[in-house]
């Protein structure tokens, strides 16, 4: 199995990239923010008092010299006053009383000057001053009405001449926009050391945790030998150990999973050949008491049908057990030859008697052709047929089409099927779907040795259930066409045809168990 390693689009590295990237900008603009409103506070403030103490301070010294009752002549030669003592700050003045007006250069029509201002000019005796935006300009202007003081001096009559100043602001705007500017510069350089520090970060977190994808991924390819070195105190440290530690209690537990298993393995080789010898006794014996058996009397010649029925019931065992063997130990070969498919299961269902009780749909004779091995095909054809007529019910039909460049073959019945449960598991080694059939004919090694003999072709075998009822077996084999590049070394010679072959192959099976092999 491959396993896809992890891209780091996406992953962990553009997360504390990401993150850091969004914690600075936050930092960056929670702190210009701030910044600029405090400094734009304090430029406006000192700015707009120093305007206002001036133009009061101008006010007072004047204000003994202003009639009580003035005209228009006094209105113009107060502002024109005023203009020529800030004549370097450009300043613009002008002065109301009641409906007589005058201001400094009749060009300006102060349109600066709000409702709201005059408002509270016309209700307070104190100075006014209001920030506005006109024409895209920034101005303060300030509105100041002219007093009386009482003879205690607690309270002020006014006079009803009030005086107004506009002011305009570019240099506080300049200064507020150099330092939007000098700020914006500053969060760009910022933003650029949180990323590189990001980078830094994510590239000592990564490294570690790339180390144990790597770990990992030998692991999952079989290399239990595989640990991570350790450094530091750290989450991640502690992780690397926990890996470590977790890799050898795993490489224990497989090492002696796997000397269980080979003990396993080998003690059912061992015992089966062991008893192929005394077997192929037993058989002999057998196969005389056999024909003796119509001699004899009905008590004994039963008890000799029985054993003779068990003894090659237990034949049948062993030689199972031996080709699970050859199986697990990887000993098994295929001796590929290209064959007539059709013609090689006409010939397993007539060896067997099966003719007249399995429906069988062939195609014509050379009609598919495939390189398989002729006596693995008997096997395999003959355990899912056998498995219908014992544990299905008529009729069995068989199948054999290509599909694809598979080679088809489908064994379905008409018995009670399969339960769901139990699907999942039927090509298990000694699985029997049902637990009131303790024993029976079959070893239960039929199906799993035909799922291993159709994996070795490169094929695959299921099971399923038919919607109308049955059991429906299906196996895919690959088609491979050509002349065989040596002799076979599992199965019989190519001499012609696939009949020929077959039954050398069983004939060459039952030599070597009466051989005792």
């Amino acid at each position: 199995m491959r396993l896809r390693r992890p891209s780091l689009r996406g992953g962990l590295r553009l997360r504390l990239v990401a993150g850091f990237t969004v914690v600075a900008v936050a930092s960056c603009l929670s702190t210009g923010v701030l910044t600029f409103r405090e400094a734009r506070t304090g430029v406006l403030q000192q700015s707009q008092d120093a305007v206002v103490r001036q133009f009061r301070d101008s006010v007072d010294a004047r204000a003994p010299g202003f009639p009580d009752a003035p005209g228009k002549a006094d209105l113009d030669s107060i502002v024109a006053d005023l203009a020529y003592t800030h004549r370097s700050q450009q300043w613009r003045f002008l002065a109301t009383y009641g409906g007589l007006r005058a201001v400094y250069g009749p060009q300006d029509s102060f349109d600066v000057l709000t409702p709201e201002l005059r408002r509270s000019v016309s209700t307070r005796a104190a100075a006014v001053f209001q920030r506005v935006r006109h024409d895209g300009r920034a101005y303060l202007v300030v509105g100041l009405p002219v007093t009386y003081a009482s003879s205690g001096g607690v309270s002020a009559t006014p006079t009803g001449l009030v005086l107004y100043l506009v002011v305009p602001q570019e240099t506080e705007q300049l200064y507020v926009q150099a330092l939007i500017t000098a700020i914006e510069r500053a969060t760009l350089p910022a933003l650029g050391l949180a990323v590189l520090i990001a980078l830094l970060v994510a590239r000592g977190v990564l490294r570690p945790v790339r180390a144990l994808g790597r770990a990992t991924r030998r692991m999952a390819a079989g290399h239990l030998d595989t640990r991570l070195a350790v450094s530091g105190s750290d989450e991640l440290a502690e992780l690397s150990r926990t890996f470590n530690d977790t890799a050898a209690a795993l490489e224990q537990s497989v090492a002696e999973l796997r000397r269980m298993e080979e003990r396993a393995r080998r003690f059912a080789a061992d015992v089966s050949h062991e008893l192929r010898t005394p077997l192929a006794a037993m058989t002999a014996v057998t196969d005389v008491l056999d024909e003796e058996s119509s001699r004899l009397d009905r008590v004994t010649g039963e008890a000799v049908r029985l054993v003779s029925e068990e003894t090659a019931r237990l034949a049948r065992l062993v030689d199972d057990l031996m080709e699970i063997s050859r199986f697990d130990a990887g000993a098994a070969e295929l001796g590929a030859d290209d064959i007539d498919l059709a013609e090689s299961v006409r010939h397993t269902l007539a060896a067997r008697g099966w003719l007249d009780r399995v429906a069988a749909d062939l195609p014509e004779p050379d009609g598919l052709r495939a390189r398989v091995d002729p006596r693995r095909v008997d096997v395999v054809v003959a355990n899912l047929v056998g498995n219908a007529l014992r544990h299905g019910a008529p009729p069995v039909a068989l199948r054999l089409t290509a599909e694809g460049g598979w080679a088809v073959l489908t064994v379905a019945d008409r018995g009670p099927g399969i339960p769901e449960a139990d699907l999942p598991h039927i090509f298990e080694r000694f699985y029997k779907a049902s637990r009131a059939r303790t024993r029976s004919e079959s070893s239960g090694l039929g199906l799993a040795i035909t799922a291993e003999n159709a994996r070795l072709h490169g094929g695959r075998v299921r099971a399923a259930n038919a919607p109308g009822g049955g059991a429906v077996f299906t196996v895919e084999l690959p088609l491979r066409h050509g002349r065989p590049a040596g002799t076979a070394t599992a199965g019989a010679e190519h001499d012609g045809t696939a009949a020929e072959g077959a039954e050398k192959a069983e004939r060459a099976e039952r030599a070597e168990r009466k051989d005792g092999v």
